[in-house]
């Protein structure tokens, strides 16, 4: 696949600060790349960084073949950039700031008035163009922010919560538009909402006190979780906990009240068939079994401050697993 971003040894230092550190990676056509982390780990300036936003202490960023220090225009054109909290000229209407980001653009009167009506379709203001932006909701100004963003067909885009104030609809429709644009841009997404990561991300990378922690699909960093493959089971039977803790596969048991327990594997095997299988032969009456394919949300807090998840209760029957 054709890379588009490239980042070598990235660091930005603000006095003793150091806020990014040796940061490398790349992002090739039809990735979307999740950027994970912390407040304060490195990710808005590390994005700023690339898009030529904020000159790197060290490092080098090349953009669609570009570096962006020493071909800058070229690297920038190639670039549609939502900056963190979207800002706009509030006395002008989401038309006269598109209008005016295309002729920023240089975008000819005929590709810029083609851009903004496709973008402008794409995120859905045909409601508020005439509305003076500091009039509009958090979500409107966000989807004027990102309409800035796209209007010019680049093939890389930097989005900075993309989805912030987005209601829920919102955040669905804006997602559904990534995956759409992604089969042929590179697109770096930063986020704090995990959920996000299986939606729309093909690849993550999880950062912490500007150092890069984590760096896989969303299935990989799952598969890092304690919880992969876990077993939770709830079983009206005496003695479960100790004969579920002699199963081959099985690491160690923790009851967790009524009848629940969570069952961990050693190494992440899969125990799923040596649990049910044990349930059946002794004629135990399961009334639930769930099996965990992981939680990004446990290895995101273990990559970035250590903690360890105490287990949660098995739902109740019906409800929603963890």
């Amino acid at each position: 696949m054709e890379r588009m971003i490239e980042v070598e040894g990235l660091a930005r230092h603000f006095g003793p600060l150091v806020a990014v550190d040796d940061v490398s990676f790349s992002v090739s056509r039809g990735e979307v790349l999740g950027f994970l982390g912390p407040n304060g780990a490195g990710k808005s300036t590390t994005m700023k960084m690339i898009t030529g936003f904020l000159a790197p202490t060290r490092g080098r960023v090349a953009v669609a073949g570009n570096d962006i220090a020493r071909k800058a225009l070229a690297a920038k054109a190639a670039i549609g950039y939502l900056p963190e909290g979207a800002p706009a000229y509030g006395d002008m209407t989401p038309a006269s700031f598109l209008a005016f980001a295309a002729r920023a653009r240089g975008l000819g009167r005929a590709a810029a008035r083609a851009g903004i009506e496709r973008a402008v379709e794409q995120v859905e203001l045909q409601a508020v163009l005439e509305q003076p932006i500091e009039t509009l909701s958090k979500g409107y100004k966000r989807r004027v922010g990102l309409a800035q963003a796209i209007l010019h067909d680049p093939p890389v885009l930097i989005l900075d919560e993309p989805t912030d104030g987005l209601d829920p609809n919102q955040k669905h429709q804006v997602r559904n538009l990534i995956l759409g644009m992604a089969r042929d841009k590179a697109i770096i997404i930063s986020t704090h909402i995990l959920e996000e990561v299986g939606a729309v991300c093909s690849r993550a990378l999880i950062i912490a006190q500007g150092r890069i922690v984590a760096d896989g699909t969303p299935r990989e960093l799952e598969a890092m979780s304690r919880y992969h493959n876990a077993v939770q089971i709830r079983v009206a039977a005496e003695g479960a906990e100790a004969a579920l803790a002699g199963l081959p596969g099985v690491e160690r048991v923790v009851a967790l009240g009524e009848g629940a327990y969570q069952v961990f594997p050693t190494a992440g095997a899969s125990i799923t068939e040596a649990v049910a299988g044990h349930a059946r032969a002794q004629g135990w009456e399961v009334e639930q079994l769930v099996v965990e394919a992981g939680r990004l949300d446990e290895v995101f807090r273990r990559m970035t401050t250590g903690e360890q998840d105490v287990p949660e209760s098995l739902p109740a029957p019906g409800e929603e697993a963890a």
